[in-house]
């Protein structure tokens, strides 16, 4: 029997590896997890991804299960909670922009029915499959990454320049950046 392959950067440990198997670059179209990812990609900004993903089950938490409609809402009191959360990073400018982000999340639901709707068709509905052979390949950000992250901050995000864009579309199937060797390089183009 041989070994699995997988890409290298998620062999840190159990949680990285189950995240990377199940979840990373598999294309996802539905709007509350695509806001999941978007608030997490957020707080990642300068930051590893698996100190984020450690605490993921906390941000579910203190974001009221990643429900855009609930964070919009969230006040003074809201944000003062989460500043006061050890389980999440409690970077006020980053739980604001999560609030700003749900109201603009909202906003491009209602001008374009869904933002799954809005959000993929960056890339004409279809994801972009690279065909990666070295970790070092893989690119920060690209022309797509830049256009999506100028349009969303003109419609009032923040904490989404073009390189949190590029992790945000990798994380969704928008672009499959998964190694050719790599076992789910095929399997996510399903």
């Amino acid at each position: 029997m041989s070994a699995i392959h997988r890409c290298g950067w998620c062999m840190k440990d159990d949680l990285y590896m189950h995240y990377h198997d199940h979840e990373w670059g598999l294309p996802l179209h539905d709007d509350q997890l695509l806001f999941e990812f978007l608030i997490l990609e957020t707080m990642q900004a300068g930051l590893s991804w698996h100190t984020v993903l450690k605490k993921r089950e906390n941000f579910r938490e203190a974001f009221a299960g990643f429900r855009p409609d609930v964070v919009a809402r969230f006040t003074e009191t809201d944000i003062i909670r989460c500043m006061a959360d050890p389980g999440i990073i409690r970077n006020q400018q980053k739980i604001r922009a999560a609030v700003a982000n749900a109201q603009a999340f909202l906003r491009v639901q209602e001008s374009h029915g869904s933002f799954d709707a809005y959000i993929w068709d960056f890339v004409d509905g279809r994801p972009t499959i690279n065909a990666f052979h070295e970790l070092s390949d893989l690119p920060s950000k690209t022309d797509v990454s830049d256009r999506l992250s100028k349009d969303l901050k003109q419609r009032g995000f923040s904490f989404v320049g073009s390189t949190v864009v590029y992790a945000h579309m990798q994380a969704t199937g928008m672009v499959n950046d998964h190694l050719v060797s790599c076992f789910r390089y095929h399997e996510v183009q399903q």
